[in-house]
């Protein structure tokens, strides 16, 4: 089945299920892709709750961490958490998220700020961006809080009858059922699907090339972004001239210009000029690069053949924790003695399949996957070991599980009459995924999309 260049790119190589897509394209506007957190305690942050919630606590606990839901229309996370926390006067840092969402949607979101009352929070005016208090807590926010995310996207354009939609979804989601789940690949926005160059980034940074890892940051230009940016790229490749590179660069790239105000007075201190920008961001380049090379092993595995929902000898397998959350923690290899009882656990769902997120204290798989793993690393030419950073060791990475599939819960659809194009149907769809788990590739799987861009992802 067709795979654009663009996927393949990003490590995506294959499909989990055989049947056609029904097409169609996605955020036509931000409304169409609405997202709302869970966290681990069943707490959901909601676009719109249905009644107004009493803030808990006394807004004189000034020390404590005000927990609140962020509502946002077409912003990134960083940016809409940035843009709080200048209303608020205070570092970003002490706004503290337990994950980061879509920037094209409406989402929903907890956030906890530190040292603020209500008061303060009422204040905060910021176009399309709303905070709202919930209540005082004892401890920041971190992913370990988040259970997942409720997702409804309307697939909108699509040209096909609406019994012939409602028999390929119905095929797919069987599909998915056999497999056990939605193949976890990282998603597009992982990577950056009009400009998809972060893992390019992280590749350069895990080689310890920080001058290329720079230079594809600041000059690797994209045929879809925008006309201004991609020229001052353009030139900045050609001339490496970063006080003219400050002077042009659009105020919108504000990460380039930051890492370029360096290089302007230390044109050789790249390390420095990386240092510039916010450590979750320096985080993102060599956590790409792992993603990518996950993509490649789950590609792998799928196109040989392995199956997704039973462990072969040379597997990691992980336990599953009661909220249905893999526990990592409780991990270990089949082997030939122990392979029926753990493919009993996994058929019963205690356990699943997990494949290595390279680090340098992780091991690969062994058996059949391993051989996949290894054959990876060696065309992308990268040892395990150099993900420690001598240079930048806060950005290091030990490496670790993921599981090769996510549950693919609650999941709904309709179909009806596209309300912006009558010739064609919409189609809405309502699921819900784990932690660290992408709607897009729930969706590339329905759609099947030949032009991701196109396809609005």
């Amino acid at each position: 089945m067709f795979v654009s260049e663009l996927e393949k790119s990003l490590g995506i190589e294959v499909y989990a299920t055989l049947s056609r897509g029904v097409g169609g394209v996605i955020r036509r506007s931000c409304e169409d892709f609405v997202v709302e957190e869970i966290l681990v305690d069943g707490s959901k942050a909601e676009i719109a709750p249905s009644t107004k919630r009493q803030v808990l606590g006394s807004s004189s606990l000034r020390s404590r961490y005000l927990l609140c839901v962020l509502v946002k229309r077409n912003w990134d996370t960083f940016s809409a958490v940035k843009a709080v926390a200048d209303q608020l006067n205070m570092n970003p840092s002490c706004i503290q998220i337990a994950g980061i969402k879509d920037a094209k949607a409406v989402t929903a979101q907890h956030v906890t700020i530190e040292n603020v009352s209500v008061e303060d929070v009422g204040k905060v005016e910021v176009k399309d961006v709303e905070v709202r208090p919930v209540g005082y807590v004892r401890s920041g926010l971190s992913s370990f809080y988040l259970l997942g995310n409720s997702f409804r996207i309307t697939v909108k354009g699509i040209k096909r009858s609406e019994s012939a939609i409602r028999m390929q979804v119905a095929r797919i989601i069987k599909e998915l059922e056999t497999l056990g789940g939605v193949p976890n690949f990282f998603g597009h926005q992982r990577f950056g699907t009009a400009r998809p160059v972060t893992h390019l980034v992280g590749e350069a940074i895990v080689r310890g090339d920080f001058r290329e890892a720079a230079m594809l940051f600041l000059a690797k230009s994209s045929q879809h972004e925008h006309p201004s940016s991609r020229q001052v790229r353009e030139e900045l490749q050609k001339t490496k001239d970063f006080k003219r590179g400050l002077q042009v660069f659009p105020r919108q790239l504000r990460y380039e210009r930051l890492m370029l105000e360096h290089l302007a007075e230390e044109p050789d201190d790249f390390v420095g000029a990386f240092r510039r920008l916010p450590l979750k961001l320096r985080e993102l380049f060599p956590q790409a690069c792992q993603s990518y090379l996950f993509n490649r092993f789950l590609s792998g595995r799928i196109a040989s053949g392995l199956p997704l929902d039973k462990a072969d000898w040379g597997d990691y397998v992980v336990g599953v924790e009661r909220s249905g959350l893999p526990a990592s923690v409780m991990r270990r290899m089949a082997s030939a003695e122990t392979l029926a009882e753990i493919n009993e656990a996994v058929k019963v769902g205690r356990t699943c399949i997990a494949l290595p997120l390279v680090g340098f204290r992780q091991r690969l798989s062994e058996g059949c996957q391993g051989k996949i793993e290894k054959r990876v690393l060696q065309e992308e030419q990268i040892d395990p070991a150099n993900f420690h950073f001598d240079a930048m060791p806060e950005i290091s990475l030990r490496g670790g599980l993921r599981t090769a599939v996510t549950p693919l819960n609650d999941f709904s659809f309709e179909v009806s009459v596209d309300s912006e194009n009558p010739s064609s149907h919409m189609l809405r769809v309502g699921f819900t995924l784990h932690r660290s788990s992408y709607a897009t590739v729930v969706l590339r799987e329905l759609m099947k999309p030949r032009d991701l861009l196109k396809a609005g992802f």
